[in-house]
């Protein structure tokens, strides 16, 4: 007892005689401990007994009608005591930089204001847009699909792009389904991939396939490649990695497209396909799409990796990239950068990795109209986008701006300069420039002229 009572003697005079603080000089020690603002207030009603009414707020500063928050405004104070006051030419001075900071960030919170309001109208365009295309699609398009496809207001009206409630059914239409697969077949195929992993995971050999050849067997070991390839699909989005909502629904599509297609296998890049896909689409559908999609002449080529099928494609883009950016093109010649560099991962993923998703999704929406040109056509769009930028660089640089396009690309932008793209050479369109390339390869390899090959 008596040594708390010492010690708080002890500490009593020391916490009176703690030095106030100030900002320039030395002060002397408080007499009195600091008292509540509250105390103050009682203290001084009962001295004068009259009550205390804080000034209203519009009476401070009646001339400034916007005041930052921040230590601009102590321009406007005045000098502690013990300093020289301000001269009267030194006061103004400070008032007229205080009243232009206050302008200035006036000036850029209306601007702000004013882009914000901007982008909301946009916005609200936008969805008004969607909201009226969308009741076309549902109650005139979609019931006469065969009959309206090809008409020329809804081509036009499919340029602009597909409401996302209608886009997986307008792609499944006009993908097709040559194939004939039905959702009983894809349930037959998922259930040989679950048991081939099953298989993986309890002897940890991929050497145990029976009753398959070898080039077989090899393709069916794919599966196992799925299971990285899935964590890198949209990282940003979160949901197709291990433990997201998506994640198994995405390993069942590509592992059954794996055993009903083992002659193609699992190829890097299509996870991404079926990814975009099973975002609009349920899953039997998705599988269904997935399939007949990489069926197509140009997506069999590309995933089968057939070098002379790629090296034609590759030659007909050139035709009509020498034709829209001849200066490019020169540019790309004269570092000898040739498209299989960049287009390889363009047409892989259908752009869906290389665009942000949903200007990918818009590209789609007119791939599924007209078909493996409009890919090649989307890529000279957006090297006539970044024409001026790539003219500048070296082939490094070319490269790496091109297997990583930047985040900020519009899709006003790029498909103004898609649209300025012409696709077609000396009278000639697309289907029939690569047909004069297959025959002129033929006739080559007929002939046994090295000379004609591509």
């Amino acid at each position: 007892r008596n040594f708390f009572t010492k010690r708080t003697k002890e500490l009593k005079p020391a916490v009176q005689s703690a030095p106030g603080w100030k900002l320039f000089g030395k002060v002397p020690p408080r007499e009195n401990l600091p008292k509540d603002s509250k105390i103050i207030q009682q203290e001084y009603e009962a001295r004068t007994g009259r009550m205390y009414k804080p000034p209203p707020p519009s009476a401070r500063r009646k001339n400034i009608e916007f005041e930052p928050l921040s230590t601009t405004a102590l321009i406007l104070e005045d000098r502690p005591a013990n300093l020289p006051a301000k001269s009267v030419e030194e006061a103004l001075r400070h008032r007229q930089e205080y009243d232009e900071m206050v302008a200035e960030a006036k000036k850029r919170e209306i601007k702000e204001a004013h882009k914000r309001k901007k982008i909301m109208r946009e916005r609200f365009k936008q969805e008004e847009n969607i909201a009226s295309a969308m009741v076309i699609w549902v109650n005139e398009i979609l019931p006469n699909w065969e009959g309206m496809r090809a008409t020329r207001r809804v081509r036009e009206l499919w340029w602009q792009g597909l409401p996302p409630s209608v886009r997986g059914k307008v792609w499944s239409l006009a993908v097709g389904n040559e194939l004939n697969i039905t959702p009983e077949l894809y349930e037959i195929f998922l259930s040989r991939a679950k048991e081939r992993w099953k298989s993986f995971s309890e002897t940890n050999s991929e050497n145990d396939i029976e009753d398959a050849g070898a080039s077989v067997a090899d393709r069916e070991a794919s599966l196992e490649l799925i299971k990285l390839d899935i964590s890198r699909t949209f990282p940003s989005l979160y949901i197709f990695q291990k433990g997201g909502p998506y994640h198994d629904l995405l390993h069942s599509v590509l592992g059954a497209y794996t055993c009903y297609r083992p002659d193609v296998g699992y190829v890097q890049g299509m996870s991404f396909i079926a990814a975009v896909l099973i975002l609009n689409l349920e899953e039997a559908d998705a599988f269904i799409a997935f399939a007949n999609l990489l069926n197509k002449p140009c997506q069999l080529a590309f995933f089968r990796v057939d070098h002379s099928m790629m090296l034609k494609y590759f030659a007909a883009f050139e035709v009509f990239f020498e034709e829209n950016l001849p200066k490019l093109f020169l540019h790309f010649k004269s570092y000898s950068l040739t498209p299989d560099i960049y287009l390889i991962d363009w047409i892989f993923t259908l752009y869906s990795k290389s665009l942000p998703l949903d200007l990918a999704c818009r590209v789609w929406d007119v791939f599924c109209r007209d078909g493996e040109e409009f890919l090649f056509r989307t890529g000279l769009g957006i090297l006539r986008l970044y024409e001026d930028i790539l003219l500048q660089m070296d082939f490094i640089h070319i490269a790496q701006f091109l297997t990583k396009l930047p985040e900020d690309i519009t899709s006003e932008k790029l498909f103004s300069c898609i649209a300025a793209i012409q696709m077609q050479n000396s009278n000639k369109k697309w289907a029939q420039v690569f047909a004069s390339l297959m025959k002129d390869n033929k006739e080559g390899d007929k002939n046994h002229s090295p000379a004609l090959k591509i």
